[in-house]
């Protein structure tokens, strides 16, 4: 989580801190073979070069960006989650519920789906 903890240290408020640092933690501990980075100030997670998630804080919730055709695939349990989305992105809100299995899916798809690509977005 080093890579990571200039990012945490950015958000001012310890509770969103703390809620940004447990999904980033809990996804490093399912998927320790990751790479952390932060690229255009956000914190995202890569495989073998290849975007695989990445997050981002805004003042009324965290976006999650999986890439479009996760969105698409997983749209129905996005909304089953009870998260508004946009083609690129789905936002948890600071009061919602983290649905960790759903993130665990998508990440796990894009390792899957990703695992012969050699560009960083599809």
């Amino acid at each position: 989580m080093k890579d990571f903890q200039i990012f945490l240290d950015s958000i001012g408020e310890s509770d969103k801190r703390e809620r940004m640092e447990s999904i980033l933690n809990n996804i490093k501990d399912m998927f320790p073979q990751l790479n952390e980075e932060i690229k255009w100030n956000q914190p995202m997670f890569s495989d073998h070069g290849t975007f695989i998630i990445g997050f981002s804080v805004a003042k009324g919730h965290i976006a999650v960006a999986p890439e479009a055709v996760v969105i698409s695939l997983f749209e129905k349990e996005i909304e089953e989650a009870g998260y508004t989305h946009t083609q690129e992105l789905f936002r948890i809100t600071w009061t919602d519920n983290v649905d960790f299995e759903l993130l665990y899916k998508m990440v796990a798809y894009n390792i899957e789906d990703k695992k012969d690509m050699t560009n960083f977005w599809r």
